[in-house]
């Protein structure tokens, strides 16, 4: 796999729940948020349409710019707590339904493409200094 096709398994990641989230926030909180913390408010909404944007936002970009392996790498680091975030917010206070681990889903996709990745784009990166050296 490419680090270019791995870019672009992350980026579909965040244009897809992202785009859910930011056209389909009302239908975001019914299906990924348990009974007792559904709020369909004004403010509810609003908040899940803004982390959307942010997450298409997130996607478009990871689409247009070139990520190096140490992109890759520190992404890989970064996605770590939300696993962290996914097992408590579903197993100790259970506000994710089933459908709401979709998030845990995607984080582990993003995770197995950063590494994919990462392997991927190091490999270019040794072959290109090769050609200069």
């Amino acid at each position: 796999m490419t680090a270019r096709i791995c870019q672009f398994l992350i980026a579909a990641v965040f244009l897809g729940l992202g785009g859910w989230a930011l056209f389909a926030p009302a239908n975001v909180i019914e299906l990924a948020l348990t009974e007792p913390y559904r709020d369909t408010g004004f403010i509810m909404r609003f908040a899940i349409a803004c982390f959307g944007a942010q997450a298409v936002m997130f996607g478009i970009m990871a689409l247009v710019v070139r990520w190096t392996a140490r992109a890759f790498a520190v992404f890989a680091v970064v996605l770590l707590p939300f696993f962290v975030f996914n097992w408590y917010f579903h197993y100790e206070m259970p506000v994710l339904t089933s459908i709401g681990m979709l998030d845990f889903a995607g984080n582990l996709t993003m995770f197995i493409a950063c590494l994919l990745g990462w392997r991927a784009a190091r490999n270019d990166e040794r072959k290109a200094n090769r050609k200069f050296a």
